[in-house]
């Protein structure tokens, strides 16, 4: 099941019955099903304070990905923050939502086993998450 909740915001605009067949969908062509995925939208604080808590960075960021993916079913809890995705659409000149929509996606790809911290894996990273966006507005139409 795929859960979305929010701490210290309030719930962003998304379809969530679309957003989550895409998910599936994401999953799927990667050979992955979906167990339970918990969504925690929050901003700037409450990441700053998981980043420091359970992975002692001291930074922002846009999303932690908590991983509990067993064989090939996902599983996992990703924080989001609003804030920092608000000031990448800024910097990047890209939808708010578009944004919002790679960001969801990336913490799926991550629970897939794509990482994005090697030599080369970020360009790869990119290239899964645009393949999964251009599939977007076939489950939003």
């Amino acid at each position: 099941m795929i859960t979305y909740n929010t701490e210290n915001v309030p719930m962003p605009h998304i379809r969530r019955r679309d957003t989550s067949a895409w998910i599936r969908r994401v999953a799927e062509q990667h050979g992955y099903s979906v167990g339970d995925v918990a969504y925690i939208f929050c901003d700037d604080e409450k990441i700053l304070e998981v980043n420091r808590q359970y992975l002692q960075h001291d930074y922002y960021t846009d999303i932690i990905t908590f991983d509990y993916t067993e064989g090939r079913r996902i599983a996992g809890d990703i924080f989001i923050s609003l804030d920092t995705v608000a000031s990448n659409a800024e910097q990047f000149h890209t939808a708010y939502e578009q944004e919002l929509h790679r960001v969801i996606i990336h913490g799926i790809l991550h629970l897939c086993g794509i990482d994005d911290k090697g030599p080369g894996e970020r360009e790869v990273m990119e290239q899964h998450e645009n393949a999964a966006l251009s599939l977007l507005g076939r489950f939003e139409a």
